[in-house]
């Protein structure tokens, strides 16, 4: 167990803490739960440059990254679900390219064919996570200017979910057709 592992792992381990607060009524729960999301998402970036940096890639690391970042902004997503703050079929949408992206790389490396993380995938990540911490902000500072900037940050994110999904499944059947 190298230390990109356990910095993973140690995010998996934050998500339920994360949970509990955001969904409970105590003093700065909402504050606290940020700090958790940030702390989080940060480690998403110390553990690729840990992976990286001194060669410590591994096997249960391409497994576990991947998992812990769609966990944590599951967790988040379905957080503000509860909190009204987000409807459930945009979740709902957000999740489906989640799932179908990772089944089509799951059988694309059972045929061998590797699909690569994308940069349309790694901007719906920081979009995601944008989306998030302006949900935590509540739209302030926004509302002092009157910008519903939660409603575009959530349509921004989900169009660029629907394109980045689409563009995995553009160069499986690419691969797919190449390999024939």
């Amino acid at each position: 167990m190298n230390i990109a592992n356990k910095i993973t792992i140690l995010r998996i381990i934050l998500i339920p803490i994360f949970m509990i607060f955001m969904l409970i009524d105590v003093s700065y729960n909402m504050e606290i739960a940020l700090g958790i999301f940030l702390i989080a998402s940060f480690t998403d970036k110390l553990d690729g440059y840990y992976a990286r940096k001194y060669n410590l890639v591994t096997d249960l690391g391409k497994f576990l990254d991947p998992l812990a970042d769609k966990l944590l902004v599951t967790a988040a997503f379905l957080s503000f679900i509860e909190l009204g703050r987000i409807e459930a079929w945009i979740v709902f949408i957000i999740l489906a390219r989640e799932f179908a992206v990772t089944g089509l790389r799951g059988i694309a490396a059972n045929k061998k064919i590797v699909i690569a993380a994308s940069n349309m995938g790694k901007v719906k990540t920081v979009t995601q996570i944008i989306t998030i911490i302006i949900l935590f902000l509540d739209n302030y500072p926004f509302t002092l200017i009157n910008v519903p900037m939660d409603i575009i940050c959530i349509y921004i994110t989900l169009i660029i979910t629907i394109v980045s999904g689409a563009d995995y499944f553009i160069k499986y059947f690419k691969a797919f057709k190449n390999q024939i």
